[in-house]
């Protein structure tokens, strides 16, 4: 939080550098204008494609206004609730209301235009793989994602940038509201938008792949519109979103600390170095054409990633040298201290340390996740004794990747603490700079991440037009397989930027919490004072942080068995559709798009309420229920149990699905062999993995903690001193329990697929693809 006397009463100087941070957040807006001009000029296809494109494009539009509609309440509600809590001036408490709506807002403007030249570039791919061969298909898919990662870097950067001009010291205040809106709305459309694509996806595969022996975007599969839909407003959309959010919400941390550790300067240089993340992105964008001695469209895109990351470590260092003053003396934050060292070493290092972690990251899940790779080859392999081994595979591939990408994050975070010795400010900013390296490479990593929906989506299409041709077909599900590859790095990195903010955040929370408890007049009253950190000696501190992990369990069970619901009522339906129209098999009759676009736009909707319910009110139930050392463990609880969750869910996902492509290359039978059929149940369960549970674990970190953050205050308030008050605490926090249990209760009993008095479902018997197809 900015202090009085921390020096942050601007220059011209720093007015001007911020002022030109602003000015290159449009610019990265113009060169996405630029992407947009460049992708659209593109051929779309032959018409039925764009016949196809279009039901895809209407329904994932139509999709996200209910979505919207939906949240609107949220957005309108939140800030005056906001407005109640506490915070330094009057400025700054309507400061942080509005920048939640603007925070908001952008996150959804960056899910927007991330769907919606997703669906416009999907035939266009297709088109491009069938008439000009890979090199163009790659180009017009990750330059798609170049649009998103310019507009995520471009509306961050000016977001924060205004924030900094207009409320100077109060900044970080305001910079609360602008994150947390961005990261609640990010995280609600990551779990609608991951149910609606696995309910989809799976009700798709189950019914298509398994029980009638089709291909996957078969015309005859009444999911399969849904399945493209589902691409489009989850993995654009709702990871577009999220990633904005990692973005907003990093350099939220980073900000708040700067102030302490830098003084003014620290308000600048965290806006500095993603400002260098703006040119090196485009860079990297632009890097990415594939070469005659690639191997496959990765190489291309590994290459641009480590151009862009290699310019971003020279340019981040070049500015820390040339900004920063050479002695801690120097810095206003840090008068008194004994802190020895020079700035410019440790702001460069911690820098460099973020950027050598998206590197880690990306080989570290490239690993687990291509189709090229051991682990994916052995569950493929396991596949040919049946999907239980297949299952147990994934499992096993999951679990360990888990531990090595949390070994990495840990690293990453110790290593830039070390920096700080002697000063715990100082310490936790160098792990927000960590955070800020890593988001140098962002832009590059969003276009990575929309590559692979608008890869899917121009396979399917182009299957499902009919107009696919051998050639094409082979570029196009090549592509396939390298996009989960990527999506499965983006979510790893995701998860990577999530810890990085929400460790940097836990060292705001434990200065918001001292600083209440000097205006309380109680500092310390129990020897639990938070300077220093959390002592979960004490049994109500290890109490929290046992809940703060059991909340990530509950969040990606609730996730998990929503798309199960929803995807059963998929299942139900195209069946249904199966039975009672006989037409559709033969390739006389179409089948009812529109229902299961249906199933899954209302499902979803209701379905998300649940998990952000349990998001938002945890950390209320526990601050005000158990006090304020257990709700700082908590948090602590939630982010270790989060960090590997979320790979394992991400990485066993991506890998599930991976060897179901490997054998639809002609490995161990093909399609149609048992082993096929064993890797699609396999992708089934891996979908909500990956796609759901997985990422959402990434928002649902940022949004607990700056909940926490906001409310710090208030808890200590009526936690102890004079204005103790032990019976509004208890209410307030069993309200928030009962509102909870309220929610999952409610999502049990008007989610459930078939009633217990109702005929048991007949299951037909998988059909030979061969004779499907005849």
């Amino acid at each position: 939080m900015a202090a009085e006397g921390t020096g942050t009463d601007f220059g011209g100087g720093s007015v001007g550098l911020v002022s030109g941070v602003a000015i290159i957040g449009v610019l990265a807006l113009v060169v996405a204008g630029y992407l947009v001009r460049e992708v659209l000029k593109a051929d779309a296809g032959t018409p039925r494609m764009r016949e196809v494109g279009r039901a895809v494009q209407e329904g994932a539009a139509a999709y996200l206004r209910r979505q919207f509609r939906t949240l609107a309440g949220f957005v309108v509600v939140i800030p005056f609730v906001l407005l109640l809590l506490p915070a330094e001036d009057t400025g700054a408490r309507v400061g942080r209301s509005v920048f939640f709506v603007i925070g908001a807002v952008f996150s959804a403007l960056v899910g927007f235009v991330g769907m919606s030249l997703a669906t416009r570039a999907n035939t266009r791919t297709a088109a491009a793989a069938m008439t000009h061969g890979e090199r163009a298909a790659v180009r017009i898919a990750f330059r798609t994602g170049g649009v998103v990662g310019m507009f995520t870097v471009g509306l961050g950067l000016l977001g924060a940038a205004v924030v900094v001009l207009v409320f100077r010291d109060s900044a970080p205040q305001v910079l609360e509201g602008f994150g947390f809106g961005a990261a609640l709305l990010a995280m609600f459309m990551r779990v609608g938008g991951g149910i609606f694509t696995k309910a989809a996806d799976v009700g798709a595969d189950l019914v298509g792949k398994v029980e009638q022996g089709i291909p996957e975007d078969d015309p005859r599969n009444a999911a399969t519109i849904a399945d493209n839909v589902g691409d489009n407003v989850g993995d654009c959309a709702g990871m577009a979103a999220d990633l904005f959010e990692s973005y907003a919400v990093t350099l939220v941390a980073a900000l708040i600390l700067g102030v302490s550790a830098f003084g003014e300067r620290g308000l600048v240089f965290p806006l500095l170095i993603p400002a260098v993340g703006v040119v090196t992105a485009v860079i990297g964008i632009f890097a990415v054409s594939p070469r005659p001695r690639d191997r496959d469209g990765m190489a291309a895109i590994n290459r641009g990633f480590f151009v862009s990351a290699v310019v971003s470590a020279i340019g981040s260092v070049v500015v820390a040298v040339t900004y920063l003053p050479g002695s801690v003396a120097e810095l206003p934050g840090m008068a008194g201290s004994t802190q020895s060292g020079d700035p410019r070493v440790i702001a460069a290092s911690a820098v460099l340390i973020g950027i050598a972690l998206a590197a880690a990251i990306q080989i570290l899940t490239g690993y687990f996740t291509a189709t090229n790779r051991r682990p994916v080859r052995d569950i493929a392999r396991a596949s040919t004794t049946g999907p239980a081994t297949n299952i147990l595979a994934g499992i096993g591939v999951g679990l360990e990747s888990a531990v090595y990408s949390a070994l990495l994050i840990s690293a990453a975070v110790f290593g830039a603490y070390l920096l700080g010795s002697g000063s715990v400010t100082m310490a936790l900013f160098a792990v927000a700079l960590a955070g800020t390296g890593l988001l140098t490479t962002v832009g590059v990593i969003i276009s990575m991440d929309t590559f692979g929906p608008v890869s899917d989506n121009a396979q399917g299409i182009a299957e499902m037009s009919g107009d696919l041709d051998a050639a094409g077909a082979a570029i196009l599900t090549s592509l396939d397989a390298v996009g989960n590859t990527t999506k499965a790095i983006t979510k790893g990195i995701a998860i990577a930027t999530a810890v990085l903010a929400a460790t940097a955040l836990f060292g705001s929370f434990t200065d918001t919490v001292s600083s209440a408890l000097v205006d309380a007049g109680a500092r310390a009253e129990d020897g639990r004072g938070l300077v220093g950190g959390l002592n979960i000696a004490y049994p109500d501190a290890l109490v929290g942080m046992i809940i703060g992990a059991s909340v990530v369990f509950l969040f990606s069970g609730l996730a998990i068995n929503a798309v199960g619901r929803a995807a059963g009522r998929v299942v139900l339906e195209v069946r249904n559709q199966f039975r009672t129209r006989p037409g559709i098999m033969t390739g006389t009759e179409l089948p009812d798009y529109g229902a299961v676009v249906d199933i899954c736009t209302r499902d979803s909707l209701r379905e998300l309420i649940t998990p952000g319910t349990l998001a938002v009110l945890a950390p209320i139930a526990v601050g005000f229920g158990l006090g304020y050392p257990p709700l700082g463990a908590f948090l602590g609880g939630a982010i270790a149990s989060g960090v590997l969750m979320a790979v394992f869910l991400a990485n066993s996902g991506g890998a599930w699905d991976n060897a179901k492509k490997l054998v639809e290359d002609g490995n161990y039978g093909g399609k149609g062999s048992p082993v096929h059929a064993a890797t699609v149940i396999g992708d089934t369960v891996g979908d909500p993995f990956k796609d759901t549970a997985g990422p959402s674990i990434n928002p649902l970190l940022k949004v607990m903690n700056l909940v926490s953050l906001l409310i710090a205050p208030a808890v200590v308030k009526y936690s102890v001193g004079d204005d103790r008050n032990t019976a509004l605490r208890v209410s307030l926090a069993l309200a928030a329990v009962a509102v909870i249990a309220a929610a999952i209760v409610l999502s049990r009993r008007r989610g459930r697929t078939v009633d217990d008095d109702d005929p048991p479902v007949e299951h037909p018997t998988p059909r030979d693809p061969a004779a499907a197809n005849a």
